[in-house]
Protein backbone atom coordinates (compact mmCIF):
# COMPACT_ATOMS: atom_id res chain seq x y z
CA UNK A 1 0.00 0.00 0.00
CA UNK A 2 1.13 3.04 -0.67
CA UNK A 3 2.34 5.53 1.79
CA UNK A 4 0.50 8.93 2.10
CA UNK A 5 2.60 12.10 1.79
CA UNK A 6 4.37 13.90 4.56
CA UNK A 7 3.84 17.09 5.06
CA UNK A 8 6.29 19.30 7.39
CA UNK A 9 5.00 21.13 9.98
CA UNK A 10 7.63 23.70 8.90
CA UNK A 11 5.29 25.02 6.18
CA UNK A 12 3.43 26.78 9.07
CA UNK A 13 4.66 28.62 11.83
CA UNK A 14 2.80 27.28 14.37
CA UNK A 15 4.12 29.59 17.00
CA UNK A 16 2.90 32.89 14.95
CA UNK A 17 0.12 34.63 16.62
CA UNK A 18 -2.05 34.80 13.18
CA UNK A 19 -2.60 30.88 13.78
CA UNK A 20 -5.14 32.28 16.64
CA UNK A 21 -8.53 33.37 16.36
CA UNK A 22 -9.21 35.83 18.65
CA UNK A 23 -11.73 34.56 20.95
CA UNK A 24 -13.89 37.63 21.53
CA UNK A 25 -14.69 37.87 18.05
CA UNK A 26 -15.11 34.75 17.64
CA UNK A 27 -17.51 34.51 19.65
CA UNK A 28 -19.48 37.33 17.72
CA UNK A 29 -19.47 34.95 14.79
CA UNK A 30 -21.51 32.60 17.47
CA UNK A 31 -23.98 34.82 17.78
CA UNK A 32 -24.00 35.59 14.32
CA UNK A 33 -25.05 32.13 13.42
CA UNK A 34 -28.10 32.62 16.24
CA UNK A 35 -28.90 35.74 14.06
CA UNK A 36 -28.68 33.88 10.96
CA UNK A 37 -30.99 31.06 12.00
CA UNK A 38 -33.43 33.96 12.51
CA UNK A 39 -33.28 35.64 9.56
CA UNK A 40 -33.52 32.19 7.61
CA UNK A 41 -36.45 32.48 5.48
CA UNK A 42 -37.35 28.77 6.27
CA UNK A 43 -37.26 29.48 9.82
CA UNK A 44 -41.27 29.70 11.39
CA UNK A 45 -42.11 32.91 12.12
CA UNK A 46 -42.53 32.64 15.95
CA UNK A 47 -39.30 30.76 16.23
CA UNK A 48 -37.65 33.88 14.26
CA UNK A 49 -38.65 36.09 17.33
CA UNK A 50 -37.26 33.26 19.49
CA UNK A 51 -33.76 33.72 17.51
CA UNK A 52 -33.91 37.25 17.83
CA UNK A 53 -34.33 37.01 21.26
CA UNK A 54 -31.34 34.19 22.27
CA UNK A 55 -29.43 36.79 19.81
CA UNK A 56 -29.85 39.80 22.42
CA UNK A 57 -29.76 37.59 25.55
CA UNK A 58 -26.29 36.35 24.50
CA UNK A 59 -24.64 40.40 23.59
CA UNK A 60 -25.88 41.03 26.88
CA UNK A 61 -24.21 38.34 28.88
CA UNK A 62 -21.00 39.12 26.44
CA UNK A 63 -21.16 42.93 27.38
CA UNK A 64 -21.70 41.91 30.82
CA UNK A 65 -18.37 39.62 31.08
CA UNK A 66 -16.13 39.55 28.16
CA UNK A 67 -16.36 43.27 27.13
CA UNK A 68 -16.11 44.51 30.21
CA UNK A 69 -13.11 42.20 31.54
CA UNK A 70 -11.61 43.96 28.00
CA UNK A 71 -12.63 47.43 29.47
CA UNK A 72 -11.05 46.59 33.09
CA UNK A 73 -7.46 45.29 31.22
CA UNK A 74 -7.61 48.81 29.59
CA UNK A 75 -8.71 50.99 32.63
CA UNK A 76 -5.49 48.88 34.49
CA UNK A 77 -3.36 49.84 31.29
CA UNK A 78 -2.63 45.85 31.34
CA UNK A 79 0.00 45.22 27.64
CA UNK A 80 -0.66 41.69 27.46
CA UNK A 81 -2.01 40.99 24.19
CA UNK A 82 -4.10 38.07 23.29
CA UNK A 83 -2.66 34.87 21.33
CA UNK A 84 -3.87 36.70 18.85
CA UNK A 85 -1.68 39.14 19.26
CA UNK A 86 -4.49 42.23 19.92
CA UNK A 87 -3.92 44.91 23.24
CA UNK A 88 -7.56 44.67 25.01
CA UNK A 89 -8.00 48.30 23.76
CA UNK A 90 -7.47 46.61 19.98
CA UNK A 91 -10.02 44.16 20.63
CA UNK A 92 -12.66 46.46 22.17
CA UNK A 93 -12.31 48.41 18.83
CA UNK A 94 -12.69 45.50 16.49
CA UNK A 95 -15.68 44.52 18.95
CA UNK A 96 -17.50 47.69 18.05
CA UNK A 97 -17.02 47.17 13.93
CA UNK A 98 -18.24 44.28 14.49
CA UNK A 99 -21.06 44.19 16.11
CA UNK A 100 -22.60 47.60 14.29
CA UNK A 101 -23.67 45.92 11.04
CA UNK A 102 -24.92 42.72 13.20
CA UNK A 103 -27.09 44.80 15.66
CA UNK A 104 -28.67 46.64 13.11
CA UNK A 105 -29.08 44.01 10.69
CA UNK A 106 -31.15 42.32 13.76
CA UNK A 107 -33.14 45.06 13.98
CA UNK A 108 -34.06 45.67 10.13
CA UNK A 109 -35.00 41.90 10.33
CA UNK A 110 -37.43 42.61 13.18
CA UNK A 111 -39.09 46.05 12.25
CA UNK A 112 -39.25 45.33 7.97
CA UNK A 113 -39.54 41.65 7.93
CA UNK A 114 -40.74 39.89 11.04
CA UNK A 115 -43.56 42.55 12.35
CA UNK A 116 -45.18 42.61 8.75
CA UNK A 117 -45.39 39.42 8.55
CA UNK A 118 -46.47 38.81 12.21
CA UNK A 119 -49.50 41.44 11.30
CA UNK A 120 -50.41 38.79 8.58
CA UNK A 121 -50.95 36.26 10.91
CA UNK A 122 -52.86 38.05 13.29
CA UNK A 123 -50.04 39.34 15.53
CA UNK A 124 -50.22 43.05 16.12
CA UNK A 125 -47.29 44.97 17.91
CA UNK A 126 -48.62 48.52 17.75
CA UNK A 127 -47.50 51.76 18.29
CA UNK A 128 -49.58 53.54 20.87
CA UNK A 129 -50.20 56.54 18.47
CA UNK A 130 -51.41 53.48 15.96
CA UNK A 131 -54.09 52.92 18.74
CA UNK A 132 -57.73 53.48 18.54
CA UNK A 133 -59.72 55.51 20.56
CA UNK A 134 -61.24 52.64 22.86
CA UNK A 135 -57.69 51.08 23.03
CA UNK A 136 -56.40 54.50 24.27
CA UNK A 137 -58.93 54.79 27.04
CA UNK A 138 -58.57 50.96 28.19
CA UNK A 139 -54.58 51.78 28.23
CA UNK A 140 -55.25 54.92 30.07
CA UNK A 141 -57.00 53.43 33.22
CA UNK A 142 -54.70 50.31 33.06
CA UNK A 143 -51.81 52.88 33.37
CA UNK A 144 -53.95 54.34 36.19
CA UNK A 145 -54.24 51.45 38.39
CA UNK A 146 -51.49 49.20 37.55
CA UNK A 147 -48.35 51.29 35.97
CA UNK A 148 -49.09 54.89 38.11
CA UNK A 149 -48.43 53.72 41.64
CA UNK A 150 -45.22 51.53 40.53
CA UNK A 151 -43.32 54.36 38.94
CA UNK A 152 -41.11 56.76 40.67
CA UNK A 153 -39.96 60.04 38.21
CA UNK A 154 -36.40 60.96 39.02
CA UNK A 155 -35.43 64.79 38.52
CA UNK A 156 -32.14 65.18 37.16
CA UNK A 157 -30.90 68.35 38.70
CA UNK A 158 -28.04 70.65 40.85
CA UNK A 159 -30.85 68.79 43.73
CA UNK A 160 -31.16 65.58 42.23
CA UNK A 161 -28.11 64.02 41.10
CA UNK A 162 -27.51 62.21 37.88
CA UNK A 163 -29.74 58.31 39.49
CA UNK A 164 -28.55 54.78 39.82
CA UNK A 165 -29.23 52.98 36.49
CA UNK A 166 -29.62 49.47 37.45
CA UNK A 167 -27.98 46.65 35.06
CA UNK A 168 -30.27 45.56 31.97
CA UNK A 169 -32.69 48.27 32.69
CA UNK A 170 -34.88 49.76 30.44
CA UNK A 171 -35.76 53.45 30.82
CA UNK A 172 -37.22 56.80 29.45
CA UNK A 173 -35.40 60.30 29.86
CA UNK A 174 -37.83 62.68 29.88
CA UNK A 175 -37.07 66.29 28.09
CA UNK A 176 -39.72 69.06 30.22
CA UNK A 177 -39.73 72.31 30.97
CA UNK A 178 -41.80 75.00 33.23
CA UNK A 179 -44.74 76.24 31.42
CA UNK A 180 -43.30 80.01 30.09
CA UNK A 181 -40.04 79.06 30.20
CA UNK A 182 -37.49 77.82 27.49
CA UNK A 183 -35.06 75.15 29.71
CA UNK A 184 -34.90 72.24 29.51
CA UNK A 185 -35.29 69.74 32.18
CA UNK A 186 -34.43 66.17 32.11
CA UNK A 187 -35.93 63.15 34.46
CA UNK A 188 -35.65 59.57 34.04
CA UNK A 189 -38.24 56.99 34.52
CA UNK A 190 -37.75 53.51 34.76
CA UNK A 191 -39.81 51.05 33.03
CA UNK A 192 -40.49 48.53 35.92
CA UNK A 193 -39.29 44.66 34.91
CA UNK A 194 -42.05 43.27 37.23
CA UNK A 195 -44.75 44.31 34.34
CA UNK A 196 -45.38 42.47 31.06
CA UNK A 197 -43.18 44.32 28.75
CA UNK A 198 -45.72 44.20 26.09
CA UNK A 199 -49.42 44.31 27.05
CA UNK A 200 -51.79 41.92 25.22
CA UNK A 201 -55.11 44.08 24.73
CA UNK A 202 -58.16 41.97 26.19
CA UNK A 203 -60.01 40.26 23.13
CA UNK A 204 -62.83 42.68 23.42
CA UNK A 205 -60.30 45.00 22.14
CA UNK A 206 -58.99 43.37 19.04
CA UNK A 207 -60.60 45.66 17.03
CA UNK A 208 -60.17 45.00 12.73
CA UNK A 209 -56.86 46.30 11.53
CA UNK A 210 -57.37 47.53 8.21
CA UNK A 211 -59.36 44.01 6.88
CA UNK A 212 -56.50 42.19 8.07
CA UNK A 213 -56.95 38.93 11.17
CA UNK A 214 -56.42 39.91 14.53
CA UNK A 215 -55.61 36.91 17.25
CA UNK A 216 -53.71 39.67 19.41
CA UNK A 217 -52.46 43.17 19.60
CA UNK A 218 -49.93 44.14 22.07
CA UNK A 219 -48.31 47.56 23.01
CA UNK A 220 -44.87 48.34 24.13
CA UNK A 221 -45.13 48.93 27.75
CA UNK A 222 -42.61 51.99 27.86
CA UNK A 223 -44.88 53.54 24.91
CA UNK A 224 -47.98 53.27 27.20
CA UNK A 225 -45.97 55.12 30.48
CA UNK A 226 -44.67 57.89 27.51
CA UNK A 227 -48.06 58.69 26.37
CA UNK A 228 -49.24 59.19 30.16
CA UNK A 229 -46.24 61.01 31.47
CA UNK A 230 -48.56 64.05 32.06
CA UNK A 231 -49.59 62.19 35.14
CA UNK A 232 -46.51 61.58 36.42
CA UNK A 233 -45.30 65.54 35.70
CA UNK A 234 -48.27 67.31 36.81
CA UNK A 235 -48.12 71.09 35.32
CA UNK A 236 -45.19 70.71 33.53
CA UNK A 237 -44.77 70.87 29.92
CA UNK A 238 -43.67 67.97 28.41
CA UNK A 239 -41.43 68.33 25.01
CA UNK A 240 -40.34 64.84 24.47
CA UNK A 241 -39.16 61.46 25.53
CA UNK A 242 -36.22 58.93 24.74
CA UNK A 243 -36.24 55.37 25.71
CA UNK A 244 -32.24 54.21 26.87
CA UNK A 245 -30.80 51.03 28.32
CA UNK A 246 -27.52 50.37 29.79
CA UNK A 247 -25.35 47.13 30.70
CA UNK A 248 -23.03 46.96 33.26
CA UNK A 249 -19.81 44.74 34.35
CA UNK A 250 -21.80 41.95 36.45
CA UNK A 251 -18.81 39.34 36.72
CA UNK A 252 -17.76 38.26 40.15
CA UNK A 253 -14.81 39.23 41.69
CA UNK A 254 -13.78 36.53 44.28
CA UNK A 255 -10.87 36.17 46.53
CA UNK A 256 -11.17 32.81 47.39
CA UNK A 257 -8.18 32.03 49.14
CA UNK A 258 -9.08 34.94 51.42
CA UNK A 259 -12.89 34.05 52.02
CA UNK A 260 -13.34 32.36 55.14
CA UNK A 261 -16.80 31.61 54.11
CA UNK A 262 -17.53 30.71 50.20
CA UNK A 263 -21.27 31.13 50.23
CA UNK A 264 -21.11 34.24 51.98
CA UNK A 265 -18.35 35.92 49.83
CA UNK A 266 -20.51 35.05 47.06
CA UNK A 267 -23.68 36.24 48.36
CA UNK A 268 -21.42 39.72 49.28
CA UNK A 269 -20.35 39.81 45.82
CA UNK A 270 -24.06 39.43 44.07
CA UNK A 271 -25.27 41.90 46.31
CA UNK A 272 -22.43 44.03 44.65
CA UNK A 273 -23.77 42.91 41.50
CA UNK A 274 -27.56 44.35 41.88
CA UNK A 275 -25.81 47.47 42.06
CA UNK A 276 -23.85 46.89 39.26
CA UNK A 277 -20.47 47.78 38.50
CA UNK A 278 -19.47 50.28 35.71
CA UNK A 279 -21.56 50.84 32.87
CA UNK A 280 -20.23 48.96 29.67
CA UNK A 281 -23.13 49.81 26.78
CA UNK A 282 -25.47 52.52 26.61
CA UNK A 283 -28.09 51.47 23.74
CA UNK A 284 -30.70 54.38 22.53
CA UNK A 285 -32.68 55.34 20.18
CA UNK A 286 -31.71 57.32 16.44
CA UNK A 287 -33.92 59.79 17.43
CA UNK A 288 -32.31 60.93 20.98
CA UNK A 289 -30.30 64.25 20.21
CA UNK A 290 -26.93 64.99 20.88
CA UNK A 291 -27.51 67.06 23.49
CA UNK A 292 -29.28 63.83 25.15
CA UNK A 293 -26.62 61.29 24.33
CA UNK A 294 -23.81 63.18 25.37
CA UNK A 295 -25.17 63.66 29.05
CA UNK A 296 -25.91 60.48 29.33
CA UNK A 297 -22.51 59.26 27.84
CA UNK A 298 -20.42 61.86 30.34
CA UNK A 299 -22.88 60.63 33.25
CA UNK A 300 -21.91 57.06 32.69
CA UNK A 301 -18.41 57.77 31.56
CA UNK A 302 -18.77 55.94 28.40
CA UNK A 303 -16.77 56.55 25.02
CA UNK A 304 -18.55 57.34 21.89
CA UNK A 305 -18.34 53.30 20.25
CA UNK A 306 -19.96 51.97 23.47
CA UNK A 307 -23.31 53.69 22.33
CA UNK A 308 -25.09 51.94 20.25
CA UNK A 309 -28.76 53.22 18.38
CA UNK A 310 -31.29 51.63 16.61
CA UNK A 311 -34.40 52.97 14.35
CA UNK A 312 -36.55 50.36 16.50
CA UNK A 313 -37.73 49.15 20.01
CA UNK A 314 -35.00 48.48 22.74
CA UNK A 315 -34.16 45.11 24.55
CA UNK A 316 -35.15 42.42 21.90
CA UNK A 317 -34.21 40.06 24.18
CA UNK A 318 -38.13 40.53 25.83
CA UNK A 319 -39.58 38.90 22.52
CA UNK A 320 -39.13 36.11 23.94
CA UNK A 321 -42.57 36.71 25.32
CA UNK A 322 -44.59 37.01 21.99
CA UNK A 323 -42.55 33.76 20.91
CA UNK A 324 -44.50 32.05 23.29
CA UNK A 325 -47.67 32.83 21.89
CA UNK A 326 -49.84 29.97 21.62
CA UNK A 327 -49.92 29.72 17.75
CA UNK A 328 -48.27 26.35 16.69
CA UNK A 329 -48.88 26.87 13.24
CA UNK A 330 -45.75 29.30 13.48
CA UNK A 331 -43.29 27.04 15.07
CA UNK A 332 -41.52 24.05 14.45
CA UNK A 333 -43.55 21.14 14.67
CA UNK A 334 -43.65 19.39 18.40
CA UNK A 335 -41.56 16.37 18.56
CA UNK A 336 -40.89 13.97 21.47
CA UNK A 337 -37.93 12.35 22.64
CA UNK A 338 -37.74 9.06 23.26
CA UNK A 339 -35.35 6.45 25.29
CA UNK A 340 -32.45 4.51 23.93
CA UNK A 341 -33.13 0.69 22.82
CA UNK A 342 -32.05 -0.83 26.08
CA UNK A 343 -35.04 1.09 27.41
CA UNK A 344 -37.39 -0.61 25.56
CA UNK A 345 -39.40 -3.72 25.28
CA UNK A 346 -41.15 -5.51 22.47
CA UNK A 347 -45.14 -4.90 23.37
CA UNK A 348 -48.04 -5.92 21.43
CA UNK A 349 -48.24 -2.81 19.46
CA UNK A 350 -44.27 -2.39 19.11
CA UNK A 351 -41.87 -1.44 20.87
CA UNK A 352 -42.56 0.19 24.63
CA UNK A 353 -40.77 2.08 27.66
CA UNK A 354 -39.61 -0.83 29.88
CA UNK A 355 -40.65 -0.84 33.23
CA UNK A 356 -38.28 -3.09 34.41
CA UNK A 357 -35.71 -2.41 37.08
CA UNK A 358 -33.14 0.40 36.02
CA UNK A 359 -30.56 -0.95 38.04
CA UNK A 360 -31.19 -4.39 36.63
CA UNK A 361 -30.38 -3.08 32.45
CA UNK A 362 -27.40 -1.12 33.50
CA UNK A 363 -25.97 -4.26 35.11
CA UNK A 364 -26.97 -5.78 31.88
CA UNK A 365 -24.91 -3.76 29.84
CA UNK A 366 -23.97 -0.03 29.78
CA UNK A 367 -26.90 2.46 29.08
CA UNK A 368 -25.53 5.77 26.58
CA UNK A 369 -28.44 8.36 26.34
CA UNK A 370 -27.99 11.67 23.47
CA UNK A 371 -29.96 14.51 24.55
CA UNK A 372 -32.58 16.02 23.65
CA UNK A 373 -33.10 12.98 21.55
CA UNK A 374 -33.56 10.72 24.02
CA UNK A 375 -35.40 11.50 27.16
CA UNK A 376 -33.65 13.23 30.42
CA UNK A 377 -36.71 12.60 32.67
CA UNK A 378 -37.26 8.61 31.67
CA UNK A 379 -33.11 7.86 32.08
CA UNK A 380 -30.88 10.00 33.98
CA UNK A 381 -33.77 11.72 36.05
CA UNK A 382 -35.49 8.45 36.73
CA UNK A 383 -32.09 6.90 37.71
CA UNK A 384 -31.94 9.58 40.19
CA UNK A 385 -35.33 9.28 41.42
CA UNK A 386 -34.76 5.38 41.86
CA UNK A 387 -31.99 5.74 43.45
CA UNK A 388 -33.73 7.98 45.50
CA UNK A 389 -36.79 5.69 46.87
CA UNK A 390 -34.59 2.09 46.74
CA UNK A 391 -34.11 0.89 50.32
CA UNK A 392 -30.95 -0.64 48.69
CA UNK A 393 -29.23 2.19 47.85
CA UNK A 394 -26.99 3.56 50.79
CA UNK A 395 -25.41 6.78 48.91
CA UNK A 396 -26.32 9.32 46.37
CA UNK A 397 -23.12 11.35 45.39
CA UNK A 398 -23.42 13.96 42.90
CA UNK A 399 -22.34 17.27 41.12
CA UNK A 400 -24.42 20.26 40.52
CA UNK A 401 -23.59 22.97 37.91
CA UNK A 402 -26.80 24.73 36.95
CA UNK A 403 -29.84 23.44 37.38
CA UNK A 404 -33.67 25.09 37.16
CA UNK A 405 -35.31 26.73 40.13
CA UNK A 406 -37.92 23.71 40.61
CA UNK A 407 -34.75 20.73 39.86
CA UNK A 408 -36.64 17.38 39.98
CA UNK A 409 -32.83 16.43 40.56
CA UNK A 410 -32.41 18.43 43.92
CA UNK A 411 -36.09 16.96 44.99
CA UNK A 412 -35.09 13.84 44.65
CA UNK A 413 -31.56 14.32 46.59
CA UNK A 414 -33.51 15.68 49.46
CA UNK A 415 -35.84 12.69 49.37
CA UNK A 416 -32.61 10.40 49.31
CA UNK A 417 -31.40 12.30 52.40
CA UNK A 418 -34.48 12.16 53.77
CA UNK A 419 -34.97 8.29 53.05
CA UNK A 420 -31.93 8.10 55.48
CA UNK A 421 -29.24 7.57 52.64
CA UNK A 422 -25.87 9.33 52.83
CA UNK A 423 -26.76 12.02 50.38
CA UNK A 424 -23.13 14.45 49.16
CA UNK A 425 -23.44 16.83 47.02
CA UNK A 426 -20.90 19.02 45.25
CA UNK A 427 -23.12 22.78 44.15
CA UNK A 428 -21.00 24.61 42.42
CA UNK A 429 -21.27 28.08 43.47
CA UNK A 430 -19.43 29.86 40.68
CA UNK A 431 -21.80 28.98 37.73
CA UNK A 432 -22.00 32.25 36.42
CA UNK A 433 -25.41 33.99 36.82
CA UNK A 434 -27.12 30.59 38.43
CA UNK A 435 -25.00 31.68 41.40
CA UNK A 436 -28.15 32.59 43.44
CA UNK A 437 -30.05 29.77 42.34
CA UNK A 438 -27.51 27.42 43.40
CA UNK A 439 -26.79 29.38 46.84
CA UNK A 440 -30.77 28.84 47.54
CA UNK A 441 -30.36 25.09 46.73
CA UNK A 442 -27.44 24.49 48.20
CA UNK A 443 -29.09 25.75 51.86
CA UNK A 444 -32.30 23.53 51.40
CA UNK A 445 -30.04 20.72 50.70
CA UNK A 446 -28.14 21.18 54.09
CA UNK A 447 -31.36 21.78 55.61
CA UNK A 448 -32.05 18.40 55.52
CA UNK A 449 -28.81 16.92 56.09
CA UNK A 450 -27.34 16.45 52.59
CA UNK A 451 -23.26 17.05 53.18
CA UNK A 452 -23.03 19.94 50.48
CA UNK A 453 -19.69 21.34 49.40
CA UNK A 454 -19.08 24.16 47.40
CA UNK A 455 -16.11 23.82 44.93
CA UNK A 456 -12.47 23.79 44.98
CA UNK A 457 -10.78 27.17 45.71
CA UNK A 458 -9.40 29.00 42.43
CA UNK A 459 -11.22 25.78 40.29
CA UNK A 460 -14.79 26.07 38.98
CA UNK A 461 -16.02 22.05 38.88
CA UNK A 462 -17.64 21.65 35.70
CA UNK A 463 -18.23 17.93 35.86
CA UNK A 464 -21.72 16.50 36.10
CA UNK A 465 -21.20 12.80 37.41
CA UNK A 466 -23.88 11.15 39.81
CA UNK A 467 -22.47 7.68 42.27
CA UNK A 468 -24.77 5.33 43.43
CA UNK A 469 -23.76 3.35 45.67
CA UNK A 470 -26.58 0.03 46.39
CA UNK A 471 -25.96 -2.80 48.57
CA UNK A 472 -26.87 -6.39 46.30
CA UNK A 473 -27.09 -9.36 48.24
CA UNK A 474 -23.54 -9.47 50.45
CA UNK A 475 -21.63 -7.38 47.78
CA UNK A 476 -21.72 -3.30 47.64
CA UNK A 477 -22.09 -2.24 43.63
CA UNK A 478 -21.87 1.16 42.30
CA UNK A 479 -24.28 2.62 39.31
CA UNK A 480 -22.43 5.90 37.62
CA UNK A 481 -23.82 8.65 35.08
CA UNK A 482 -21.24 10.70 33.48
CA UNK A 483 -22.59 13.36 31.42
CA UNK A 484 -22.17 16.43 29.41
CA UNK A 485 -25.00 18.35 30.04
CA UNK A 486 -26.18 20.16 32.70
CA UNK A 487 -28.81 18.26 35.58
CA UNK A 488 -31.61 20.39 34.24
CA UNK A 489 -34.76 19.16 33.41
CA UNK A 490 -35.21 22.08 31.66
CA UNK A 491 -32.76 22.53 29.17
CA UNK A 492 -32.07 18.98 28.55
CA UNK A 493 -35.13 19.66 26.05
CA UNK A 494 -33.10 21.60 23.70
CA UNK A 495 -29.39 21.18 24.71
CA UNK A 496 -27.53 18.86 23.02
CA UNK A 497 -25.51 16.02 25.44
CA UNK A 498 -24.45 13.04 25.65
CA UNK A 499 -24.00 10.54 29.00
CA UNK A 500 -23.57 7.20 29.99
CA UNK A 501 -25.18 5.17 32.72
CA UNK A 502 -22.68 2.20 33.98
CA UNK A 503 -21.93 -0.03 36.76
CA UNK A 504 -18.28 -1.18 36.15
CA UNK A 505 -16.16 -1.21 38.55
CA UNK A 506 -13.28 0.66 37.00
CA UNK A 507 -15.82 3.52 37.01
CA UNK A 508 -17.09 3.45 40.06
CA UNK A 509 -14.22 3.53 41.39
CA UNK A 510 -12.75 6.20 39.80
CA UNK A 511 -15.78 8.33 40.53
CA UNK A 512 -15.28 7.08 43.87
CA UNK A 513 -11.75 8.71 43.55
CA UNK A 514 -13.16 11.91 42.09
CA UNK A 515 -15.70 12.36 44.88
CA UNK A 516 -13.23 12.24 47.61
CA UNK A 517 -11.18 14.86 45.53
CA UNK A 518 -13.78 17.15 45.28
CA UNK A 519 -14.95 16.70 48.89
CA UNK A 520 -12.09 15.85 50.91
CA UNK A 521 -7.91 16.17 50.51
CA UNK A 522 -7.31 13.74 48.55
CA UNK A 523 -4.69 14.66 45.54
CA UNK A 524 -5.70 11.73 43.59
CA UNK A 525 -3.10 12.21 40.43
CA UNK A 526 -4.20 8.89 38.54
CA UNK A 527 -7.50 7.30 37.35
CA UNK A 528 -8.45 3.97 35.49
CA UNK A 529 -10.73 5.10 32.93
CA UNK A 530 -11.73 9.24 33.50
CA UNK A 531 -9.91 12.09 32.06
CA UNK A 532 -9.52 14.65 34.89
CA UNK A 533 -8.72 17.88 34.58
CA UNK A 534 -6.45 19.71 35.88
CA UNK A 535 -4.87 16.70 36.41
CA UNK A 536 -4.65 14.27 33.50
CA UNK A 537 -6.95 16.21 30.53
CA UNK A 538 -5.14 17.78 28.75
CA UNK A 539 -1.66 15.58 28.69
CA UNK A 540 -3.45 12.68 27.73
CA UNK A 541 -5.82 15.03 24.96
CA UNK A 542 -2.23 15.88 23.96
CA UNK A 543 -0.71 12.28 23.98
CA UNK A 544 -3.64 10.87 21.46
CA UNK A 545 -3.24 13.97 19.04
CA UNK A 546 -0.04 13.26 18.55
CA UNK A 547 -1.12 9.69 18.07
CA UNK A 548 -2.66 10.10 15.50
CA UNK A 549 -0.57 12.73 14.16
CA UNK A 550 1.96 9.72 14.03
CA UNK A 551 0.44 7.34 12.55
CA UNK A 552 -0.20 10.20 8.86
CA UNK A 553 3.28 10.35 9.35
CA UNK A 554 3.89 6.59 8.93
CA UNK A 555 1.59 6.63 6.07
CA UNK A 556 -1.94 5.65 8.39
CA UNK A 557 -5.28 7.30 8.45
CA UNK A 558 -4.67 9.28 11.33
CA UNK A 559 -8.66 11.09 12.20
CA UNK A 560 -9.68 13.02 15.07
CA UNK A 561 -13.23 13.99 15.65
CA UNK A 562 -14.19 16.62 18.26
CA UNK A 563 -17.01 17.91 19.66
CA UNK A 564 -16.81 21.08 22.24
CA UNK A 565 -18.57 24.36 23.46
CA UNK A 566 -15.40 26.46 22.76
CA UNK A 567 -11.82 25.71 22.22
CA UNK A 568 -9.26 28.28 23.69
CA UNK A 569 -6.28 26.01 25.22
CA UNK A 570 -3.30 27.09 23.07
CA UNK A 571 -1.19 23.93 23.44
CA UNK A 572 -4.06 22.33 22.26
CA UNK A 573 -4.44 24.05 19.28
CA UNK A 574 -0.93 24.19 18.29
CA UNK A 575 -1.06 20.01 18.82
CA UNK A 576 -4.10 20.14 16.25
CA UNK A 577 -2.46 22.35 13.57
CA UNK A 578 0.88 20.03 14.33
CA UNK A 579 -1.38 16.89 12.99
CA UNK A 580 -3.18 18.58 10.30
CA UNK A 581 0.23 19.37 9.18
CA UNK A 582 1.17 15.56 9.42
CA UNK A 583 -1.72 15.04 7.68
CA UNK A 584 -4.37 14.17 10.12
Amino acid sequence: MAKRKKTSTEEVNLTNSQTFFNRELSWLEFNSRVLHEAIDPRTPLLEQLKFLAIFSSNLDEYFMVRVAALKQQVEAQVSKRSADGLTAQEQLDKISQRLGPMVNQQHHHFQKVVRPKLVEQGVHLLDYIDLMQEQRAYLETYFQEQIFPVLTPLAIDPGHPFPYISNLSLNLVVVLRHPGSNEDLFARVKVPRLLPRFLILPDELRLPQKDLPTLYIAVPLEQIIAHNLADLFPGMEIQEYYPFRVTRDSDLELEEDEADDLLQAIEQELRKRRFGGSVVRLEIHASMPETVRETLRQEMDLDKADIYENEGILCLRDLFALANLPLSHLKDPDWSSTVPPRLRRVGEDGPVESEEDLFAIIRRQDVMVHHPYHSFSRTVQRFITQAAQDPDVLAIKMTLYRTSGDSPIVNALINAAENGKQVAALVELKARFDEENNINWARKLENVGVHVVYGLVGLKTHTKVVLVVRREGTRIRRYVHIGTGNYNHRTARVYTDIGLLSCRDELGADLTDLFNYLTGYSRQQSYSKLLVAPVSLRKRMLELIQREAEHARNGGSGRIVAKMNALIDPPIITALYEASQAGV
